[in-house]
């Protein structure tokens, strides 16, 4: 079990200035923040060319050739998880996910000056569907091999394994592939609709080809592509991924045609029939049915209105089960958590969380309650249930572990991510082999040399244990579709709760461009690694001025023992505790000695300036 950070300082002089601060009783988690570091995970799983205002520094171009061996450019899109794979149905669902997460909650978004930077993850993925549909019934859906991939541990920078490309056509077709990249890319039409109408076009006419081609050649992806069935095998068929798409497609068009191919075939392609307990990558009947809810409470369905309303009936199944007021209700651990499976079970809880909060909203909009086989329950034990949920993953769990990575101070260290794991390209360019790779970083010890920012990992087990070690993929591996449900969920909680009409048209403000600023690599020297994280903590007015508390953490992420370390600090202006200052830099305080591998180091200062600049100018480690 990990042992939480310790807390290395004597803050004895900073008590004596704490009856000058107004009191600051916790107020729970900065979503705001994990908002923040959840988009910027994305930017670590890019492939492609990166683009000059990339944030995730430690990442470089990679896949360079992807598609070329087949006639067509696939350059770009996003590895799912800890491998360099590219599958299309898990990455179609992440930027379908996004998108809603944006069409919900983009004004608490751009509130929160990250509305850009989810669009920008959107219009990653959707910049390489465009790619991988080169003609009206074909679809490219995975670049890579999971076998070769697995068999080696190589930064993408580095792959040496087999990049062909797989595709589904009329001879070999995949409707839940494209149906649900049809999805993704209507979802994404409405996004870019009032700020960039020409490529919403462009999206809006490849989903359409996309649904027909679903429709028309019906079958499941993975008897196509078939080395995708051991990774992601699509266990619930294409009829779901149908409706999802046709739903998308009726927000995005209001064309009829969508609507009635809802309304008709509701009931024989399983909607109205199935209940269902879980929503994901494989399963949508969840999503397919809370958004047929909304169109029925937007008065939107006419005379398929009894048809609807069992699409509403087995929504309010889903969400029952969620809070345990159902006749059939969901797991959960001893602290709370959703269960559903070992590996990876982080994925249902954030898209479980997002399907709860967006129709508690959708509810509350409708002055509505939520009918369970208990009674009828306010929309706000919903929106409770799902902060509950997300309140855990970023730390209020019985091992006080925040399961983002990056996110407070006890978080997982080992992730099992090749790229994170190695040795950034850009300090040490020196060719990591397919088996060397295993031999040198996966089976290291010690902490990733790369801070995989706003990575979800798989999480607990059943019973909220969680063993942080890289080999230990069922729990420490991250993957993209974990993260995306969660922006809309961290933008909602960070928003406040009032100005929340759900029903309404969508109307996005307009994303402002945030100055580029990259988030720098962490100091690296061979396997060693020293990293600052530093946070704004309290703030409070006196005598006309705003001032600022920070709190900075150093951690030694080595496997060897920091000896000394100095600090170069500008740009401060108020006093600073828990570092003995030396000329012109900043040393280990009297108190401590040495840094164990792990080991963090705490200091604050108080100014009324933004942040001040924090960089290691040497150290020692043994």
């Amino acid at each position: 079990m990990e042992r939480p950070a310790a807390f290395l300082g004597r803050m004895s002089p900073l008590f004596l200035l704490v009856s000058l601060i107004p009191s600051l009783a916790t107020a729970g988690h900065d979503y705001g923040q994990a908002l923040s570091k959840s988009i910027l995970f994305f930017e670590a799983q890019r492939s492609g060319h990166l683009p000059s205002t990339q944030r995730i520094s430690w990442r470089a171009n990679s896949g360079l050739d992807d598609g070329k061996a087949s006639g067509v450019d696939l350059v770009g899109g996003y590895y799912d998880a800890g491998d360099n794979v590219k599958f299309g149905l898990p990455m179609a669902f992440t930027v379908t996910m996004m998108s809603w997460s944006i069409l919900e909650y983009g004004k608490q978004m751009a509130a929160s000056g990250e509305l850009a930077h989810a669009m920008d993850a959107v219009k990653w993925g959707t910049d390489y569907f465009i790619k991988a549909h080169p003609e009206p019934y074909v679809l490219y859906g995975e670049v890579g091999d999971g076998n070769t991939d697995h068999y080696c541990w190589q930064r993408p920078e580095d792959m040496t394994t087999d990049r062909r490309a797989y595709r589904v056509d009329p001879s070999n077709p995949g409707s839940d592939l494209a149906g649900e990249t049809a999805a993704s890319m209507a979802a994404a039409s409405i996004v870019f609709h009032s700020h960039n109408p020409s490529y919403s076009a462009e999206l809006l006419r490849h989903a359409e080809q996309l649904f027909e081609f679903a429709d028309k050649y019906r079958g499941k992806y993975d008897s196509s592509i078939t080395v995708a069935r051991k990774y992601y095998q699509s266990v619930s068929g294409y009829n779901d991924e149908l409706l999802w798409a046709a739903a998308w497609l009726y927000q995005a068009t209001n064309n009829e045609y969508y609507l009635d191919y809802l309304g008709n075939n509701g009931d024989s392609l399983g909607a109205t029939g199935w209940t269902m307990t879980e929503f994901g990558w494989d399963v949508k009947y969840a999503g397919v049915q809370a958004l047929g809810a909304k169109f029925l409470m937007q008065g939107k369905v006419g005379r398929h209105a009894p048809v609807f309303e069992k699409y509403q009936q087995n929504a309010e199944y889903f969400m029952c089960s969620c809070i345990g007021k159902g006749s059939k209700n969901s797991q959960k651990t001893p602290g709370g958590l959703i269960f559903r499976q070992r590996w990876n079970n982080m994925q249902f809880v954030t898209s479980a969380s997002f399907l709860a909060v967006v129709y508690s909203d959708y509810l509350a909009s409708s002055g509505k309650s939520l009918r369970c086989a208990s009674g009828n329950v306010r929309p706000s034990e919903l929106l409770s249930f799902s902060k509950s949920q997300v309140d855990y993953i970023l730390g209020d769990n019985p091992r006080a572990t925040s399961y983002m990575v990056g996110y407070g101070s006890n978080y997982p260290r080992q992730v099992h991510h090749r790229a994170a794991s190695i040795v950034s390209y850009k300090v040490d360019s020196s060719f990591v082999s397919c088996r060397g790779g295993y031999a040198t970083w996966f089976s290291r010890k010690a902490s990733d040399p790369n801070l995989l920012t706003g990575a979800i990992v798989g999480g607990p087990d059943a019973y909220d244990n969680f063993a942080d070690q890289r080999d230990n993929y069922e729990q420490t591996e991250p993957a993209t579709y974990n993260n995306a449900p969660l922006l809309g969920l961290l933008a909602r909680f960070a928003g406040g709760h009032s100005g929340y009409n759900q029903l309404l048209p969508v109307v996005l403000p307009t994303p402002k461009q945030s100055a580029f600023k990259p988030i720098p690599s962490p100091v690296a020297t061979g396997t060693g690694l020293i990293s600052i994280d530093q946070r704004l903590t309290a703030s409070w007015n006196a005598n006309g001025k705003t001032y600022f508390r920070y709190s900075t953490m150093v951690a030694n992420n080595s496997d060897k023992t920091l000896k000394s370390l100095n600090l170069w600090i500008s740009k401060l202006y108020g006093p600073i505790w828990g570092l003995t200052k030396t000329g012109n830099s900043y040393s280990f305080p009297p108190w401590i000695q040495s840094l164990p591998s792990g080991e963090k180091l705490e200091f604050v200062y108080i100014h009324t300036s933004p942040q001040a600049e924090v960089s290691v100018s040497s150290y020692t480690l043994a």
